[in-house]
């Protein structure tokens, strides 16, 4: 049943990566939505519905969409609509995507296929933590006016994004703060040479130059912001909408970006063959059941 056949569609630099990765692994592939981009002969671009048809394994990005509507996909020139009527070609596909909560709230007949998000696999998440990393440390070097090495870091959060980027911070000898829920996280941190602190005792403190949010909750509220210095920067890598209230920053004059999609922005190589690993692991496990 087309094993080998893959409908990748849409998608930013990370599935561009995907598709030629795939392509060098001998699979054959239909793509949606990359219009602008030049591909070996081997790699066919047509329309959603000969894409599907003629493959097994349906591709689609991280993000699926942005508005809950249309496809994300920046490089086709035609818009797809995420409509019931594409929902009923997918019917007996195996469906990966990044994201799946617009996906599912298209309608009841998205819930009953067969769908896997592979942005909450845990093994995407470990790999996927490091160009996350990098990326927000890239926009600290760009937005901090002074040296990262030996800046006041806060981490708030010690999840693999919290763990793998103080551990980067601290290699550049900055000097790292983490957050965390839990006392055994704590004793964790402590161990690794970090300085620790709860999250919820975050608004009792201010003393940062640079903040990393990797918590999808609202940790830095309008209560919180209040007390902290207009020179402090905060990098916000929560999903959207993400842990920091922006009104209150603004109004506060404090800087605080919200960094989204980090991975296809600075490392999509990296991101596209991470998305394959997880994926062809995923598949792996099912052949074994």
């Amino acid at each position: 049943m087309f094993v080998n056949n893959y409908a990748i569609l849409g998608g930013d630099k990370r599935q561009i990566a995907l598709i030629e990765n795939l392509a060098k692994d001998g699979a054959n592939l239909w793509v949606v939505g990359f219009d602008k981009i030049n591909f070996d002969n081997r790699i066919i671009k047509t329309n959603a519905e000969n894409a599907i048809k003629n493959s097994y394994y349906i591709i689609f990005p991280l993000p699926v969409t942005k508005d809950g509507i249309l496809l994300n996909s920046p490089f086709g020139k035609n818009k797809l609509v995420l409509n019931d009527k594409l929902a009923k070609k997918l019917y007996n596909k195996k469906i990966f995507c990044g994201t799946s909560e617009k996906l599912l709230k298209l309608g009841k007949i998205w819930e009953k296929l067969n769908i896997i998000d592979y942005s909450k696999n845990l093994e995407f998440a470990i790999r996927n933590s490091v160009p996350t990393a990098e990326g927000a440390i890239e926009i600290a070097m760009h937005e901090y006016p002074e040296t990262v090495n030996g800046s006041k870091c806060l981490v708030a959060g010690f999840g693999n994004l919290g763990k793998a980027l103080s551990e980067l911070l601290y290699g550049m000898k900055a000097k790292v703060t983490v957050s965390a829920r839990k006392t055994e996280d704590i004793a964790n941190i402590e161990c690794r040479g970090y300085k620790s602190i709860l999250t919820s005792k975050i608004k009792e403190t201010n003393d940062y130059d640079i903040v990393f949010n990797t918590i999808p909750d609202l940790i830095f509220d309008a209560k919180t912001l209040k007390k902290f210095s207009k020179d402090c920067i905060i990098i916000d890598l929560a999903s959207a909408p993400g842990g920091v209230d922006f009104k209150t920053a603004s109004k506060l004059g404090i800087k605080a970006i919200q960094a989204l999609s980090l991975p296809g922005k600075v490392a999509p190589k990296t991101a596209g063959l991470i998305i394959k690993k997880t994926i062809y692991n995923i598949i792996k496990k099912e052949e074994i059941k």
